[in-house]
């Protein structure tokens, strides 16, 4: 696969002068940084999922700790998960929620968003119930984080933890087995009242969902967009996700775009990301054709960086916390540099 890379020396080096006001106009991926609360154009966001302590062997970092990853990293914003420790309902109370809120304010950051991991696909009516009872508190608190969005599924099938690491390889089979002998049309109802009734539910607190195109109930960002039309509330927008879209070649990315327009207001990117002995750091090429794409429908929201899949074992380990601080740095690096080149 071909990668775009962005030279580390440089990011330095103008990262440094411009803290020491010497440049008015960095002349690297911070461009949108002179202002960190209201960046121009697109922002860089930390997805807290990274940071979970799931996919990485070692603790989750408290959302304190994001936050302060996040400053570091040289990110705009942060998008809270919807699950313990972080943003989970259970866990998270208004008070941090509102305490959260001015310390990011105060590191001249954005909470950005919530993530919900919710599931309306199921056949027995009362898990349906109770993931509507996690949305609804998920979202009355958002507005007390101060996010202005909150991501939603149609379907998520979990993960299980095995030894404190977690893993999709009991969820997906199990999702399968209990969907057999429901037809595709009776699943999208059900999806279609729960995303009914959260809209509303966002409605009354004042925030936005968006809707991500991730499988298994939704194929591609057509079948988001049929989704939207079908609730028809101003409050369910689209989550188009370039890195989990089948077809990644620059032509779909760019029609995906252009379909769902005005609707985006959210994004996410994933990876392992890496600086190289050269100082560069290397990643997809396909995401330069997505955030090209972004400048052409004028999207001026959040892309975020998650790192949310199995990572890699050495001598014997899966990679600790400080694999994920190498990725998370890396791609807030990355993705200013390509920012930073569709931009000239």
């Amino acid at each position: 696969m071909e990668t775009k890379s962005i030279n580390r020396r440089e990011f330095v080096g103008a990262g440094l002068a411009a803290a020491a006001g010497l440049l008015a106009a960095p002349r690297t991926g911070f461009s949108d940084q002179a202002s960190p609360k209201k960046p121009a154009g697109l922002k860089v966001g930390l997805y807290s999922i990274t940071y979970l302590g799931v996919w990485y062997r070692g603790k989750a970092l408290s959302l304190e700790e994001v936050i302060q990853r996040a400053k570091k990293y040289g990110y705009d914003g942060v998008e809270v998960d919807g699950k313990r420790p972080h943003g989970h309902p259970l866990t998270l109370t208004r008070g941090h929620a509102r305490e959260l809120h001015k310390m990011a304010e105060g590191e001249g950051l954005e909470i950005y968003g919530l993530a919900g991991n919710n599931d309306f696909s199921s056949p027995i009516s009362e898990h349906r119930d109770a993931q509507l009872v996690y949305m609804r508190d998920l979202i009355q608190l958002a507005p007390e984080l101060g996010a202005k969005t909150v991501r939603v599924f149609l379907a998520w099938r979990g993960v299980t933890l095995k030894q404190g690491l977690a893993s999709y390889s009991l969820s997906e089979p199990l999702w399968e087995t209990v969907h057999q002998g429901y037809s595709p049309a009776e699943i999208w109802d059900w999806c279609r009242d729960g995303m009914v009734q959260c809209a509303k539910y966002a409605a009354d607190a004042g925030v936005t969902l968006a809707l991500q195109n991730h499988k298994p109930v939704i194929k591609d960002h057509h079948d988001v967009l049929r989704m939207v039309k079908e609730v028809n509330s101003p409050h369910l927008k689209v989550s188009l996700d370039a890195w989990i879209m089948d077809d990644k070649s620059p032509a779909a990315i760019r029609q995906a775009a252009l379909d769902v327009g005005s609707l985006q207001a959210l994004s996410h990117f994933g990876g392992e990301f890496k600086r190289e002995a050269d100082g560069t750091v290397q990643g997809p090429d396909f995401y330069a054709a997505f955030v090209k794409a972004m400048h052409e429908i004028g999207y001026k929201g959040y892309i975020g960086y998650e790192l949310c899949h199995t990572l890699p074992v050495v001598n014997g380990q899966t990679v600790g916390l400080e694999f994920a601080d190498q990725c998370a740095e890396g791609a807030a690096f990355y993705l200013r540099g390509l920012i930073k080149a569709s931009q000239s």
